[in-house]
């Protein structure tokens, strides 16, 4: 795993030293100002492990409407009482999303998905779906140099608890085999952009502040990380292909229930992405897959396996 780590570094720092004249970015978004970055609220619930942040940077469509698709697996113990991870769990989510300007700094990110999980159980198959939680963050540009050369953001969000929480399923392994969490939750978020000719580096951190829903569970604070490196790989008039790499982290503290701990519930995890995003006119697709290269979910007992994610977006 630490090979990952060192390779997909080593080829961050062969991509900066590159030297063209050429823009990374279709001449269309040129003279946008607005955020080109990651959109920070997780897909899946918000919980120990199934909740991960997406990982999508988005540079060639900065506002846009679009749908993603987002799939997680992760492996777990049958139960509490056996050590081995041979229960499968599957994330999946199918996810409407938009960025929208409202003035020269000021955008508005909003998110509404569509989960259907499943997890093979010994006793059979656990299938669930539904309309998950909302996420609404106004993304304000803080900072943006006159060569453009650097970019930095904040955003201030709030996730609405409209996916339903199943208090029976907070008891299992993993209690984020979920719709939603149930409770209001609030974000924190900062990106920082660094773009010279054909590349740009994205840096991305948030932190999520969970509350206690009405069945007093409250899922754990998360802080995710991440560090993104795009280079432009072909352009024409019209088209442009960009290659990206990176890694990202995320950081669970432990769930509680009536206000005390619960055990097992915390951890952590790291992982190696790489990916694309292609561009015509004003429509985009962009796609990534994410390895872990370091996995300590719920004390061990749930491993992160994958991640895959797909998005189709138009620009506004």
């Amino acid at each position: 795993m630490n090979k990952l780590i060192l390779i997909i570094f080593s080829i961050l720092n062969i991509s900066i030293s590159a030297i063209e004249k050429d823009s990374l970015y279709t001449p269309m978004y040129e003279t946008q100002n607005l955020l080109k970055s990651q959109e920070f609220f997780c897909d899946a619930c918000g919980c120990a492990a199934g909740n991960g942040s997406s990982g999508f940077e988005s540079l060639l469509n900065p506002q846009f409407i679009g749908i993603k698709y987002f799939a997680q697996h992760y492996k777990a113990k049958e139960n509490l009482f056996t050590n081995d991870l041979t229960q499968d769990q599957f994330f999946n989510t199918i996810q409407i999303w938009g960025k929208i300007p409202i003035t020269e700094k000021l955008s508005v990110y909003g998110s509404l998905p569509f989960q259907f999980h499943e997890k093979k159980t010994l006793q059979g198959d656990i299938r669930i779906n539904g309309i998950g939680d909302a996420s609404l963050m106004g993304i304000y540009q803080i900072l943006n140099s006159k060569n453009t050369f650097h970019q930095l953001n904040g955003g201030l969000g709030v996730k609405i608890p409209i996916g339903k929480f199943d208090e029976k399923g907070a008891t299992g392994v993993n209690p984020s085999f979920q719709l939603g969490t149930g409770s209001w939750d609030y974000q924190l978020a900062l990106n920082y952009k660094f773009q010279k000719n054909l590349f740009a580096l994205l840096i991305n951190t948030d932190y999520t502040i969970k509350t206690e829903n009405k069945k007093h569970y409250q899922f754990g604070n998360q802080w995710n990380y991440a560090m993104t490196g795009f280079q432009r790989i072909w352009r024409n008039e019209n088209s442009i292909i960009s290659g990206k790499l990176g890694l990202q982290g995320e950081v669970y503290d432990w769930n509680k229930q009536f206000g005390e701990v619960m055990p097992r519930t915390a951890g952590s995890a790291l992982y190696g992405k790489i990916g694309f995003e292609a561009s015509y006119k004003k429509w985009s697709i962009g796609t990534e897959i994410m390895l872990p290269a370091y996995t300590n979910l719920a004390s061990g007992d749930i491993e992160a396996k994958s991640r895959f994610g797909l998005f189709v977006n138009f620009g506004i």
